[in-house]
């Protein structure tokens, strides 16, 4: 059953496994993705299974290397009427690589994806959000391979990501001339701060009822909510990295026993499952960084 003409806010999977987030890099290496065991398959199905339920659609950026592993979920997410988007093939951080590089792994990703769907893939988010002043070469490279609609950049200031002066809704982003659709997702400004509450560990480590809160402030104002997961956050029977730092255990395993059901809650109160992303209100610039 496809969502209602009511639903307003945007849902979104990043399809990746446990052991492909950023902050493993330095302890799982991508030529042993194949000796770890996979639950990324399982958990995605859980996924699907509770949008199911409350009748929502999904975008889905999808890791290339979890298409071609996995082409029978990639299937199911193309035929229930979810939009697949690219999550590059091998989930780099895209300041850490070179524009050559990157434009090896797109044609990869979208490849492994297409062949599936035969259908050409437009959407785009960037491993940990890294479009960052450092990486805006990455946008004439998402327009060389026929992205047109980019959710990689995040208006806060964090260790890893965000460009903190950017828009909070959907706008043109341009770097080097060149310019794609952008659409983050949702970050609450309250007063001076900027919360970012737009789904991820932050819904996992933020109790319930702040993220409620937090989001029914943005539906009041009038603004649509833009919120993302990835499969391993509904899953605490995944494989324990012991060699994280305090840091890194805490975003990674902070209350993953709780995130299905709030997940459940959170369906229940918010409209989701509009496919019909925001046409870009105004323009921002990426600057060569200070």
């Amino acid at each position: 059953m496809l969502p209602s003409q009511t639903s307003r806010h945007f849902f979104s999977i990043d399809v990746e496994d446990y052991f492909q987030v950023s902050s493993f890099d330095s302890f799982v290496t991508r030529e042993s993705w194949v000796d770890w065991e996979s639950r990324v398959e399982a958990n995605t199905h859980g996924l699907l299974d509770l949008l199911q339920k409350h009748h929502v659609r999904s975008f889905c950026y999808v890791l290339g290397w979890v298409a071609d592993q996995f082409p029978d979920l990639i299937r199911r997410i193309h035929d229930s009427g979810h939009v697949l988007g690219s999550h590059t093939y091998w989930h780099r951080l895209l300041y850490e690589q070179g524009p050559m590089t990157f434009d090896i792994d797109m044609a990869m990703a979208s490849s492994a994806i297409e062949k599936i769907t035969e259908s050409p893939v437009v959407h785009f988010r960037a491993p940990s959000f890294s479009i960052t002043r450092q990486s805006g070469w990455a946008i004439e490279i998402l327009k060389k391979h026929g992205i047109r609609h980019d959710s990689s950049i995040v208006p806060i200031r964090h260790d890893r990501y965000g460009i903190p002066d950017s828009p909070l809704d959907s706008y043109t982003v341009i770097s080097n001339g060149h310019s794609i659709a952008e659409h983050p997702v949702s970050v609450l400004p309250y007063g001076p701060l900027k919360i970012p509450i737009g789904g991820g560990g932050y819904f996992r480590i933020f109790p319930w009822w702040f993220t409620r809160w937090a989001l029914k402030k943005i539906e009041q104002s009038g603004r649509s909510i833009h919120f993302y997961i990835h499969p391993w956050e509904i899953d605490p029977g995944q494989p324990r990295l012991e060699k994280l730092g305090a840091l890194s255990k805490f975003r990674h395993y902070r209350n993953l026993d709780r995130c299905k059901d709030r997940l459940d809650r959170l369906l229940h109160t918010f409209s989701f499952g509009n496919l019909e992303l925001p046409s870009p209100t105004g323009e921002y610039t990426i600057g060569t960084p200070k």
